[in-house]
């Protein structure tokens, strides 16, 4: 060691010494591939409000439905609609049929019965969206068919998404009443 840093060495108070000294053990341990663990990536949940529901035509149609993600992650759900292995959908995750019923995927371990769905009966007019009822297994859609019932005979790599080929039994109307509710949506476009 030189004289001229044995002489800067000197005039340290021995509290600078010892922060400096604990300063290089942290980053000397730091370094190795043992550091501290990352931080767990926070959940994600969506818990969706009236306002969330918007007319059909702004979402995008899969086949006879449609999906759309409001947290973001619309690419995501369109690849598991879209996947003919199917998969899970990402959270935030909005499908509907018709304007006045809705599923939306909640966080993991939100109910475990309906695959983390909750189900959705609302009331549609030019002034917006009003959610009657929402829930998980206690939800009834306007035929009095349980919703989560119907979507529990989903086969499972289908998440709990009904189509004439997921293994849920058939609505008792067709394509063409399906799609003139779809095309009188009243709510507003914007």
């Amino acid at each position: 060691m030189t004289s001229s840093i044995r002489r800067g060495l000197t005039t340290l108070t021995p509290a600078v010494v010892v922060a400096v000294a604990i300063t290089a053990v942290l980053a000397a341990c730091s370094s190795g591939s043992s550091g501290p663990a990352a931080k767990p990536k926070p959940t994600e949940d969506f818990a969706a409000q009236a306002t969330d529901f918007r007319n059909l035509h702004t979402m995008t149609k899969v086949r006879g439905f449609y999906i759309d993600n409001r947290l973001g992650h619309l690419d995501e759900a369109l690849a598991v609609a879209n996947s003919s292995k199917g998969g899970v959908y990402p959270v935030g995750t909005i499908v509907q049929l018709v304007p006045q019923e809705a599923m939306v995927k909640r966080e993991k371990g939100f109910s475990p019965q309906t695959k983390d769905w909750e189900f959705f009966f609302l009331s549609v007019s030019a002034d917006g969206t009003v959610i009657d009822k929402r829930g998980t297994t206690d939800v009834a859609n306007r035929f009095g068919g349980n919703c989560a019932s119907c979507h529990q005979a989903a086969t499972a790599r289908f998440d709990g998404v009904c189509e004439k080929d997921h293994g849920c039994a058939p609505l008792p109307i067709g394509d063409d009443v399906f799609h003139s509710i779809q095309e009188a949506d009243p709510r507003p476009l914007n």
